[in-house]
């Protein structure tokens, strides 16, 4: 199936998203089986792009998710095609429009981040804190933080500095860099 105009009228496409050149759903990840690769983080962005022209941006997120979950060592051709995608987060948070489901992205990174398991949980905790950043700096109202995990569990929200130490030795070469261009076109 052809993404239609009917799908995605008006929606402007993810620039730091492949291009979607069909409706796609969470289960075309099926394809991959358990590979985690390079092949796996391509078609989470083309699917996260697929769902953000569907007008799913919450949907488009998860997505991104699993794409940054990724197993990549940092040489891998598709990142110089598609670099780690703090970029499309942060556009995706930032384009959502009035009456699209989104929820609430910082609470959802937060959770993320505290609650993250194996494989590659150190660094898949920073990247998930990494894009709790970014939401944070979109300054919606509605989008707060779970004050009671926050008391209950004793969590402790990183700041910037902390973060950008955290993906340094956790993250690969040149993700950093990424993230804080991220974070300076931004304004964060």
């Amino acid at each position: 199936m052809t993404l239609q105009r009917s799908h995605c009228e008006g929606i402007e496409a993810c620039p730091f998203l492949p291009e979607a050149g069909e409706v796609m759903t969470a289960s075309a990840m099926k394809a991959v089986g358990s590979d985690r690769g390079e092949v796996f983080y391509e078609l989470a962005l083309t699917c996260a792009q697929s769902l953000w022209l569907q007008g799913y941006p919450a949907q488009s997120l998860l997505q991104i998710n699993r794409a940054l979950g990724a197993d990549l060592r940092g040489g891998e051709e598709v990142l110089v095609r598609w670099p780690l995608p703090y970029g499309a987060a942060n556009w995706v948070m930032r384009q959502v429009r009035e009456g699209q489901f989104i929820g609430n992205p910082r609470r959802h990174y937060q959770h993320l981040a505290t609650r993250m398991v194996e494989p590659r949980r150190v660094q898949r905790a920073w990247r998930a804190w990494a894009c709790w950043y970014l939401a944070c700096g979109v300054g919606r109202a509605d989008w707060v933080a779970d004050g009671k995990q926050i008391e209950e569990e004793g969590v402790r929200e990183p700041g910037r500095g902390e973060i950008e130490e955290g993906l340094g030795k956790a993250g690969i070469d040149g993700e950093v860099g990424v993230w804080l261009g991220v974070v300076d076109w931004s304004g964060g």
